[in-house]
């Protein structure tokens, strides 16, 4: 049987890009100082969908360097901020710039497409 730890686990080691768990403590620095394009994901243990894009998402070849985990559950901070009403949501960071939320299925050529139209966004402060 697979726990959600579990789920983290193989989701990482089968990871074609790295993943990182931030919070309300640290995600902000981490995010300014990080090169090239972040995806940020705001997810929790309680939510199927969540955890299908935990198992998932790293295997996909988004064009994103890495992919930043947040625990919604623990992190209130964030997810206010961030104005997350659903999840799993995702964010694009680039360079330390905000370039908004993606709104799309979490499906390969739907994210693909959704990054892309992200890019072209003027980029904003991190909220």
């Amino acid at each position: 049987m697979n726990t959600p730890d579990a789920i983290h686990l193989t989701s990482l080691v089968d990871s074609i890009v790295p993943s990182l768990e931030l919070t309300d403590f640290d995600a902000d620095r981490r995010l300014l100082e990080l090169p090239g394009r972040s995806l940020l994901i705001f997810t929790s243990t309680g939510c199927a969908s969540c955890r299908w894009a935990r198992r998932e998402l790293p295997q996909m070849a988004l064009g994103v360097d890495r992919l930043c985990w947040v625990d919604a559950a623990e992190n209130g901070g964030l997810v206010q901020r961030y104005g997350v009403f659903h999840l799993p949501s995702l964010f694009l960071i680039e360079e330390g710039q905000f370039l908004g939320a993606l709104h799309a299925p979490l499906r390969l050529a739907e994210l693909t497409d959704a990054l892309s139209q992200a890019r072209r966004r003027l980029p904003e402060e991190l909220p």
